[in-house]
């Protein structure tokens, strides 16, 4: 078996400790949290107060809405509505507020490297 000789890595010119500190990547950052962490919270919530109502009032649970249609199965399938509309919200946030800035710092250290 020969020993193939390995490459050393391309060194990188981009100082990442300085774009982490930058102003366009901190507000990336900042813009990415404002959206992200309050739709988190509000999921858990409403995830949690699902399963508390599953466990803990059935009865409740169990209330015929229409037909045999009742409050969980409402509020089971409201679990599959509110995730499709989270993505579909984040996906919108994203491509209009995150992206442009995603563009914008990318082409800030392609820059960088090529120089």
């Amino acid at each position: 078996m020969t020993d193939v000789p390995l490459d050393d890595p391309p060194v990188s010119k981009v100082d990442y400790l300085a774009v982490a500190r930058s102003e366009t990547f901190l507000r990336l950052k900042k813009r990415h949290r404002s959206f992200t962490f309050p739709l988190a919270v509000f999921f858990i919530l409403w995830y949690f107060t699902f399963v508390l109502l599953a466990a803990y009032a059935p009865d409740v649970m169990a209330t015929p809405v229409i037909g045999d249609i009742n409050i969980g199965l409402i509020l089971g399938l409201g679990q599959f509505v509110t995730t499709f509309a989270i993505t579909m919200g984040y996906v919108a946030f994203a491509n209009r507020k995150l992206d442009p800035l995603s563009a914008q710092l990318r082409s800030e250290m392609e820059g960088v490297e090529r120089s």
